[in-house]
Parts: structure tokens; C-alpha cells; sequence
């Protein structure tokens, strides 16, 4: 019998005590420019293949493969709770909650933050998909309030934020810090100048003020950036700059 590839989890000391793991590429089955664990079903890799890495993305989880949730994403700012198996057709939203013990919710990114969140006190768990436009519309204060609906206490939560585009890999034009600015001049701060008329925009920087500023108990970045480190990371931007026809998605879950 083969052996099945290791996969590479990455961890936060914030979310001790819930099982949880930010997926790296490594173990996966996926080859060419998907070549790792690419868990997208919405790419074009060959489908089998995508079920059979979102299989050993459960295995790790210790959950059969139909209770690893995940939801159609949409850098919207809907959360929705979720029970004991995978709804289908998948809702549409860009943060699961649940509190339902054996249970892995899931989220997909490719440069975007993904964000776990648990308070274990009251046994409820969160995971957000918030790219800049979630962000900044909501979808981690959204998915907090859901997590509140089940019972969980908003300073109780801690969160963490896995691999996602650093600011020295995110240059933006001009327009795009002005609906920041609107929404607060102090977000200022989250923008250097790069080149020209461009700037550099640090986005699990604003994504952890965002969570400090709800309430959250605790908040932290791991610092791996998905732009950067080809190796272990699929990273929309990189994809583009390269001409690539598409792309592979991370996958980060966590579970009671």
C-alpha cells in the first residue's frame, strides 16, 4: 500500500485546545500548476483529484470527508452557521460558524486572509474567507456576531489569521485606498508608498485591527506570505503575474 503523502499544517497557540490547521501545499495530489494540495472545486483542476485532496485534508481533521464544511465564497459579507454535515447546494456566504463537536468548517483562499476563530468556553468555532473588499465590508465582524448567536462571548474569542499576501507583496493603485480612507482617515496607516503613484497595503494588518476593534480576546498573524514563498503557498497575485490560466487554493479548518 502507498503511503499518503504528509501533509503540512500550520498552527496558532491561540487556538489551543480546538483542532485547527492552515494548510500548506505539501501531500497534495494535484500536478502542474496545481502541483500540491489545491482543495478548490470551483478550479480546473481535474475534480477527482480536488476530492481526493479535500479527503486527506479530513483525514487530518479526524472527520469523515461529508462533515469538512465549506461554503461557495463570494468576498461577500454573509456568515452562516452550519450542523453536523455538509450542506448542499453549498450556501453562499464567506464565514461558517458552528458548534456542533466533529464537525471541520473550511475556508479557501489564495492570498486572502483565512481567519479561524474559537471560543473554547463556550464551544463555538469560526472560520472567514476576508479578502480587502470582506474586510472592509464586514465579514469578520458578521462572522463574530453568528459565533455570538451560538453562545460564544466575543471576548472570549481568540482568532488567527494563516498565510495571506504581505503589504510588500500588495501594491494597489491610487483608487483603491480611497473607500479605506472613507470608511476611517486613520486607516492611512495601513498604506506605504511603492513605486509611482502606487501604494503598498497591508492587509492582515488591517484585518487584526478590524478583530481588536470588535473585541476579540486575542488576535495574530502567523506572518507567512502566500505571495512570496511559492513552495507552500498558491497566491492569486503571483498567478497573474505570471500569465497562469488559474490558480490553487489553500484550505484552512478547524473543528470542536
Amino acid at each position: 500500500m502507498t503511503a499518503t503523502p504528509q501533509l503540512e499544517c500550520l498552527t496558532s497557540d491561540l487556538l489551543k485546545g480546538v483542532r485547527h490547521g492552515f494548510f500548506t501545499r505539501a501531500g497534495g495530489a494535484s500536478s502542474g500548476i496545481f502541483r500540491g494540495l489545491n482543495c478548490g472545486q470551483g478550479s480546473s483542476d481535474q475534480s477527482a483529484v480536488v476530492d481526493m485532496n479535500r479527503a486527506r485534508v479530513a483525514h487530518a481533521m479526524e472527520v469523515p470527508v461529508e462533515r469538512l464544511v465549506t461554503v461557495h465564497q463570494t468576498h461577500g459579507d454573509r456568515a452562516v452557521a452550519v450542523g453536523d454535515t455538509q450542506p448542499l447546494p453549498r450556501p453562499e456566504a464567506d464565514g461558517i460558524v458552528s458548534a456542533t463537536p466533529g464537525t471541520a468548517i473550511a475556508i479557501l483562499t489564495a492570498d486572502c486572509q483565512p481567519v479561524l476563530l474559537a471560543d473554547t468556553k463556550a464551544g463555538v468555532i469560526g472560520a472567514a474567507h476576508a479578502g480587502w473588499r470582506g474586510a472592509l465590508d464586514g465579514i469578520l465582524e458578521r462572522t463574530l456576531a453568528e459565533m455570538e448567536a451560538l453562545g460564544a462571548t466575543r471576548g472570549d474569542i481568540h482568532a488567527a489569521i494563516g498565510p495571506s499576501i504581505s503589504q510588500r507583496a500588495y501594491e494597489v493603485g491610487p483608487d483603491f485606498i480611497e473607500p479605506f480612507l472613507d470608511e476611517a482617515p486613520e486607516n492611512a496607516r495601513f498604506f506605504v508608498n511603492g513605486a509611482g503613484d502606487r501604494y503598498l497595503f497591508d492587509l492582515p494588518g488591517y484585518g487584526l485591527s478590524r478583530l481588536r476593534a470588535a473585541g476579540v480576546g486575542d488576535a495574530e498573524w502567523t506572518g507567512h506570505c502566500t505571495y512570496s514563498d511559492e513552495a507552500r503557498f498558491y497566491s492569486y497575485r503571483r498567478a497573474t503575474h505570471r500569465g497562469e490560466v488559474d490558480y490553487g487554493r489553500l484550505i484552512s479548518a478547524i473543528r470542536l
